[in-house]
């Protein structure tokens, strides 16, 4: 019987990967269209979704290392008697908490290539030693040089709470890159990748010949698994495996393309055989959370947003658009575009139920500070809906509302506002993977959430007394008939139990003021 395949968790290096019969996905056929066509690229993909990767096999392509290759689309499809020296630049180890941390790193990097191709440094700045190593190794090996920057905005990130700092660290890091534009003689070619995307003005300035092809729909499954990559070349794995499910959890990241896996979260998965948060687990999204609670920002939005080209374009640590930083963070993802004239449009969501649930669980750590208590809460809200016991779920809530520190609310924007109410009992439903919608449209209006369990559905109204001068949520729910397009049949000529929940809050009390509910059917209308 043949071996299985060994799964390449935490491998970032081609050659290990192949050397040690490890399962691959074949993605070099974008290095042959890339280098065919230009020289300078930039592509932005949230951590852990094979950047790394696929820069140590462009390494290895221009590397000559044939071998490797072996069966794979770059075997046939490319220049193997052409060689090119190689500088492999990576911030993604440590954390740089000052500018002479970044300096050390970028040092040690130089420090290591000049050892490796014999290079003797005349200068002590790094900025002249790069550009002195750069036109070196062009005239050593009479090739030109290949530039691959690997997390090149890992240190801006690592100190995005301190704007100041961020931005001290950027400047520096904008002195080292330009020396690749003004080595362009020298560069055969260049690819350069990281999580974020800030504007060429205040990083890349000049070099205007720099590619963006993180949005271009060609290179959306650059990174990433597609479903037939997935089914193909793991088939040995998914004998058995509920494919439906695994769809859900991990499925939908898109860049204007096909949807693909996070390739960390599926290697796991098909580990262990659990389905869990593997990929929201590896990195805690405190900054987000912090961003979101100071902005009067409504969490429910997030399922359905619609955004510009500002959203999903760039940004700088003076200006950080929260929608933007959870889009390049992998948090949200397009689920549409549109180009009407000049104008472009993008839809976006969570990309699975992994995110959805995982970040809004988050987001219900962040509020309370006993955790214990909350998960209490979670397990007590499963079984009220269970026993469909909605003067249960009330208690649950108001325990919860009233355990929410006072200093939270006075740091929130939103706090006072309905959407803030909203925004929390969506959490919790959310937080537990449950089937929730916000912000229903029908066409008498919006229903502000709309929960299926068991069969059953739903429909939440929320008020704030203060603002309107009414508590009378389940009203309006009567009053414009939201419940219409829910009534539905069973197989056995039953009618789909449709329940209608009016929930008051006081901005002045923080929690629930009146909490009315009614069964819709013909003896309740």
């Amino acid at each position: 019987m043949q071996q299985r395949k060994k799964l390449p968790i935490g491998i970032q290096t081609f050659e290990k990967i192949i050397d040690g019969n490890c399962y691959y996905v074949d993605k070099t056929r974008y290095i042959e269209t890339l280098a065919s066509r230009g020289d300078y690229y930039f592509l932005s993909r949230p951590r852990r979704f094979g950047k790394s990767l696929f820069l140590s096999t462009i390494e290895a392509a221009f590397q000559g290392n044939q071998a490797l290759f072996s069966g794979l689309y770059l075997e046939n499809n490319w220049d193997w008697e052409q060689t090119c020296p190689v500088i492999h630049i990576s911030f993604g180890a440590g954390v740089m908490r000052s500018t002479d941390d970044l300096n050390i790193r970028f040092t040690a990097i130089l420090n290591h290539h000049a050892k490796t191709f014999g290079v003797t440094f005349q200068y002590d700045d790094l900025r002249e030693r790069f550009a002195e190593l750069i036109g070196d190794l062009h005239d050593q090996y009479r090739q030109k040089v290949v530039i691959l920057v690997d997390e090149y905005d890992k240190p801006i990130l690592d100190n995005i709470e301190n704007p100041l700092l961020a931005a001290q660290i950027r400047d520096e890091l904008k002195n080292y890159y330009s020396v690749i534009k003004d080595s362009d003689r020298h560069i055969e070619f260049v690819f350069i990748t990281g999580v974020s995307k800030f504007s060429k003005v205040s990083l890349f300035s000049g070099l205007n010949n720099l590619e963006d092809i993180t949005l271009n729909k060609e290179y959306s499954t650059i990174c990433g698994y597609t479903q037939s990559e997935l089914e193909t070349v793991f088939a040995d794995r998914l004998a058995g495996k509920d494919m439906a499910q695994i769809q859900k959890w991990y499925n939908g990241y898109n860049w204007t393309g096909e949807k693909v896996y996070n390739p960390f979260d599926i290697l796991l998965y098909l580990k262990s055989g659990d389905f869990s948060s593997y990929w929201f687990e590896t990195g805690t999204p405190s900054f987000l959370i912090k961003l979101l609670q100071q902005g009067k920002y409504q969490i429910a939005d997030m399922e359905n947003m619609t955004a510009g080209e500002e959203i999903v374009g760039s940004f700088d640590v003076e200006n950080i658009a929260v929608e933007t930083l959870l889009f390049q963070t992998g948090y949200l993802t397009l689920t549409r575009f549109e180009q009407i004239g000049s104008f472009r449009r993008y839809g976006l969501s969570y990309p699975n139920l992994e995110v959805k649930s995982s970040l809004c669980n988050a987001i219900l750590n962040h509020l309370g500070q006993d955790r214990l208590a909350k998960t209490r809460n979670q397990s007590a809200v499963l079984d009220a809906l269970t026993a469909n016991d909605l003067d249960q779920l009330k208690d649950i809530f108001y325990r919860f509302f009233a355990s929410i520190p006072h200093d939270w609310y006075r740091k929130n924007q939103l706090a006072g506002y309905e959407g803030y109410y909203a925004s929390i009992v969506y959490c919790y439903f959310a937080s537990m993977g449950l089937d929730v919608t916000p912000e229903v449209s029908t066409n008498k209006g919006r229903i502000d959430l709309v929960l299926r369990f068991a069969g059953r559905v739903y429909i939440f109204e929320f008020k704030v007394t203060e603002l309107t001068g009414s508590d009378k949520a389940l009203e309006q729910i009567l009053e414009k008939g939201y419940a219409e397009q829910f009534v539905s049949t069973a197989p056995d000529g039953t009618a789909c139990p449709v329940y209608l929940i009016g929930v008051a809050f006081s901005s002045e009390e923080k929690n629930i003021a009146g909490f009315e509910w009614r069964e819709l059917g013909e003896k309740n209308e």
